[in-house]
Formats: C-alpha cells, structure tokens, sequence
C-alpha cells in the first residue's frame, strides 16, 4: 500500500482507505505504564462499509461488482501464523500521488508466506508496498488500511460478536430475512444493526459494544506494519463487504511514539498526555485519520493509584478500584468525531476547587442567565448530521448558558488556578453562549499541562489544555486564550474542516470570536473601550500578519494550499495533508491572523450584529458535519 514516502518530504499522508470501509466506533481498553513508559492494550473496532461499496440492489450485489475483473482468481490461502524467519515484504509499488489500494497491475514478488504473523513486530520492520486495490485487482484479497506510526501490533483478529449472549435481538429484525445463513455474514450484519441503532437508544448501543468487544475471536487476520499505516486481511476475502466489520487489535505504544509525550509536571511528578502532535493519534492508536471517518468510542484506562485520568469523554469519569494499587477510569463519547480529536491526559492531577461560598454564587448566577437572543426559531428545525444524541435538540441544553466545568493542576499552580482560572471560567463560557448559542459539549474540563507543551492551549471535546504561560499574564492574557479554545468547541470541533489543509476554518474562526466573547466577558467595560480593545488588538495582529508575510515561504502563507482539489480523495479515500509535517509550520500563524481578517472584514461589511446573527443560523446548520470555505 505504501509508497516510497521521501522523509524529507513535507506532507502528512492519511492512508485509511475509507472509501471501502469507515469506522463507527472504537473501543480502547488499555494499561498505562511509567516505568517503562508504555501504553498497552487492545482496541476494537467497528465497520460500516464504505460508500463506494455498499450494497445497491435487491440481488445482493454491490454496487461496483461488475466492475472486477471476470476472471478474477483467489489467490493462495496463506496460514494465519507465519514464521518470523519467513517475513519478507512485498516489492511492488504505487504512485504516491494517490494513496488508493492498488497494486498498478505489478505481481506480488513476495513468496507465499510474504505477510507479517501476528507475532510481535520488530521495531525496525519494513513497510509494505503492495497496493491491492480489489476495484482493479479482483484476484487480490482486500486490504484493510488503518493510519498507524510508531506502534508495536501484536494480534490482529476477528470478533465473534455472534457468540455473545441476548444478541439475536439485533438478528430478528426483517431485514434480516434475506440474509445468509454463513457465520460471516451473521456477524457483519449483527455489527451493522448495532452501528445503526438510533439515537435514543445510546445506553444501550454503548453496553452491546462493551460486550461485543469482550466476544471471543473468531480467526486471526493478516497483518503488515509500516511507516505510516497498518495493513490487515483476510486470505480469501475480497470485497470490503465481505470483510469482518469487528476486529480487535493488541498493540502497544513506543516510548519515542510521537502522538504522546512522556514527562514530569511542574511537581516533578511523572505524566502523559496527548501534545497536539502533527501525526495526531496514529501512534496512540491505529486508526482512521481522514475527517470523514466521524466516529464514537468508549474507553477504560488503567494506572496505578495516585494518577487521574483524564480524556475527551462526555462523562465526568469516577476511578473505580480493580485491586489493590490499580484504578481503572473510563469514559465515553456519543458525537461522532474524527480519531484526531480523542485526547488523554494521566497524571498527578489535582482538582482546583471553587470556595464553598463561590461556589454557591456561582451556581445561582448560572439558572439566573438570561439569554440575549430573543429569536431561537431555528432550533425547531431538524439537525443536518447524522444521527446522535444532540444537545442541539435538546431543550434543557439550549438553555445551559454556563455548562459544568471543573479545572486539573499540579500542586504546585493550584493557587495561582483558583485565583486566575476558576472565575474566569463561567464568565467566558457564558460570553460564548450569549454569542453563538448551545454549548456543542455538555462538559468541560481545563487542564494546567507540562512546561514542554509547545502552545498556549489545544481543544479538544470536553476538555482544553492550557498552558501554565497564560497564568502570570494576569486575566487578560489567560482570559483571552481560554476564549479562543472554548470558541473551537464550535469552529474546529462541532464544525470541522473537510480537508485540514483549511485550518483557517477553525483557527481564524477561534481568533475572530475570541475577541467577541473576551469582550462581552469583561462586563465592566464600556462600549468605547470594548471597541478600543478590537482596535488596538487588530492592529498588532496586523503587524505581526505583516512580518510573518515578509519573512516566510510564501506557500505556506496560502490559505487553500490544495486550491481545486481541496476536499478530493483518493478512490480509497486516502489522501495527503499538504505541508502537514513542515517543521516551521507550527511557529506560524498566518492561518490564525488571514482567517480572523477576512471574517472580521466581513463584519464590518455587514455589521457585526447582523453578522454574529448568521454565525449563529451557521452554527446550527453545519454542526456535527464538515465543510468547506466554499
């Protein structure tokens, strides 16, 4: 599958070929380990499959069937255990212009036995670059393509979720009439009916995939590691459709793996959290990484005591105590989101906590908000993304001007967070509100990171990493930035880019409406000096936008750097994330500062009071889905 990938090359390759199958759900049950700085365990994960073969008639018959080739052959079962003496890797090689499955019509010049066992892969394993795209090659079997980096897989295997008990329910329904009776097929429907349960139905939806992914397996599958991916298959199995839809992987990170960094607080006590990386999560997890693969997931973590979990979860999460020593934490998420938006912090946090008095304040001031908009007709309507428990439709929700919080440090700034943080908070969250509408999150955590974390502040759902920078600046500069994160639970998390070459739809959207909330939470300040504020800050950011311009390569100074073909896939849906691994391209923020100029151009075009009134019909559109600057 993989190309000769140039490692001075700039650009980050999504190699899931999600246009054959899209992943529904993950399950991650893992052990975090200091000692060895290591994180292992297993993940299950469920299919649909893709768009592009998904079945189209009654007979049966997927829809691009007549499209393989009529004398296509299976080729030679390979055994699923594989000596490691017998390892070899294929030779044939793809374009890397398209990430698409597909072996160019080359012979797989490995021997018979030319697959990686489901023995534990050697750190230094050669990537595959066989391609077997079954759309041109139906005398291959079908490759399952996850992104994966820095990882050490040791099994891959089929899930018999069939073998769990109470799930014929998922097996009466009428559409099932029709089905086969092979244990195969049995099963991928099983995972199908469950994939698509609705909405109301979430609680139980989450308990049968906590129990499917306890089922025995059922056969090991093929599988290769690379450089950038994970390739898995069935010997005989040739179509995405016929392809097991559950399947369970045991894998553990690497110390050097990029998607975490393992340090010390700022109490010298050791912890883990997820950076930001530009690899994203790919050597957390294997996974699909391109956006369209929207997904939900569910997660137990397992860590000594002492240590608190915390991740992007839609429950505030309570350890439980598996033995002595041991506490287990878990968390779930019923919106789907891309892979890259899971995060997971472990450490020696503690909670900052409100004074009983402030505490008390703050409660009352939060049911007695009224709401500055007046007009919520919009709301009525339905919702344009795909079906899940949406606070969008939730009335209680769209009136929670102020949703729970709670604030994470090391010992050490847990002063300096009641001082500064914890009542700057509710203000900014209410600012937010009183702007955009309801909360896309029903929560919110706020975590004080390490000193090596690279910026001012990440989000992700339900929880936002701050810098410790943004503390000694007073409330202003703290202030600021948690507005800018907490305006991305709208732009960059609710609302996603497509193709995340257009950043600007989420960082220019986040600096724009930073000013707007920050402005509206600072409830002594007078509309001059409000209006002040914008000008003098508007003008610095143009200075800065200035020298950046000046002193940059100009490519990277676009805002569509993929101009037509943003948005395009590959056949497999893979594709490339232009400039996505340019060192310098971190230290840049002409993406923040174009983005918030074009915005606040349009602003002052048409009035900002009528331009917030369009963010907010904006928002209630296109939340849950990804788009476009078009």
């Amino acid at each position: 599958m993989e190309a000769q990938l140039d490692p001075m090359k700039d650009d980050l390759p999504l190699m899931a070929n999600t246009s054959h199958m899209l992943v529904k759900h993950y399950i991650l049950d893992l052990d975090v380990d200091f000692k060895s700085k290591v994180i292992e365990g297993i993940i299950v994960l469920f299919f649909e499959t893709g768009s592009r073969y998904r079945k189209t008639s009654s007979t049966g018959k997927e829809g691009r069937q007549s499209q393989f080739d009529d004398s296509c052959k299976m080729r030679a079962s390979v055994p699923c255990h594989i000596p490691a003496t017998n390892v070899s890797a294929c030779s044939s090689k793809t374009e890397y212009n398209d990430f698409a499955a597909c072996g160019k019509g080359k012979e797989d010049t490995s021997d018979k036995n030319g697959n990686h066992s489901n023995e534990e892969q050697a750190s230094g394993i050669s990537s595959s670059k066989n391609c077997c795209d079954i759309e041109n090659h139906g005398n291959e079997d079908f490759l399952l393509v996850l992104d994966c980096c820095d990882l050490s897989v040791l099994k891959v295997e089929e899930v018999d979720v069939a073998a769990v008990s109470d799930i014929e329910k998922f097996t009466r329904s009428a559409k099932l009439s029709d089905v086969s009776k092979e244990p195969e097929n049995l099963r991928n429907q099983i995972v199908h009916e469950l994939v698509t349960l609705p909405a109301d139905r979430w609680k139980e939806q989450l308990y049968y995939f906590t129990r499917c992914s306890q089922a025995p397996g059922c056969g090991e599958l093929l599988f290769t590691a690379g450089t950038w991916s994970l390739e898995i298959r069935k010997s005989g199995v040739q179509t995405p459709t016929d392809f097991p839809h559950a399947i369970r992987i045991r894998y553990k990170t690497k110390p050097e793996g990029r998607s975490v960094a393992w340090t010390t607080d700022q109490s010298g006590r050791p912890c883990v959290y997820t950076i930001g990386s530009p690899i994203n999560n790919r050597a957390l997890f294997p996974c699909q990484e391109p956006p369209v693969a929207l997904s939900t997931w569910q997660a137990s973590v397992r860590t000594a005591a002492g240590f608190v979990v915390l991740m992007s979860g839609e429950n505030s999460a309570e350890p439980v105590q598996l033995q002595e020593g041991i506490l287990s934490w878990y968390y779930y998420v019923t919106m789907p989101m891309p892979a890259s938006t899971f995060t997971i912090a472990v450490g020696c946090w503690q909670e900052v906590k409100q004074p009983s008095f402030t505490a008390a304040v703050q409660t009352n001031m939060e049911l007695s908000l009224p709401s500055s908009q007046a007009d919520f007709r919009w709301h009525e309507e339905m919702c344009g993304h795909v079906e899940y428990p949406c606070r969008f439709q939730n009335p209680a929700a769209r009136l929670q001007a102020v949703i729970p919080y709670r604030v994470f440090a090391p010992m050490c700034l847990m002063e300096c967070c009641e001082e500064r943080l914890l009542q700057l908070i509710p203000q900014c969250l209410s600012a937010a509100y009183t702007t955009l509408g309801t909360h896309p999150f029903s929560r919110l955590d706020v975590l004080i990171v390490p000193s090596n974390f690279s910026s001012l502040g990440m989000a992700s759902p339900h929880i936002i990493f701050l810098s410790q920078s943004v503390l000694p600046g007073g409330s202003h500069l703290c202030g600021t930035r948690l507005c800018h994160e907490i305006a991305h639970a709208w732009f960059g998390l609710a609302i996603g880019a497509r193709d995340w070459t257009e950043e600007w739809l989420s960082e220019g959207f986040a600096t724009f409406l930073e000013d707007i909330f920050w402005a509206r939470a600072q409830q002594q300040l007078s509309h001059d000096e409000a209006k002040g504020q914008l000008e003098l800050k508007a003008l610095l950011r143009w200075r800065r936008l200035r020298d950046e311009v000046q002193n940059s390569e100009e490519e990277l100074q676009v805002l569509r750097p993929k101009k037509e073909s943003t948005g395009q896939l590959s056949e497999s849906g893979a594709c490339i994330v232009k400039h996505g691994l340019k060192a310098e391209k971190i230290f840049m923020q002409v993406h923040y500062l174009k983005g918030y100029f074009l915005l606040r151009s349009l602003a002052r075009i048409i009035g900002e009071a009528s331009y917030l009134a369009s963010l907010r019909k904006f928002v209630h559109k296109f939340h849950g889905q990804l788009v476009l600057s078009q």
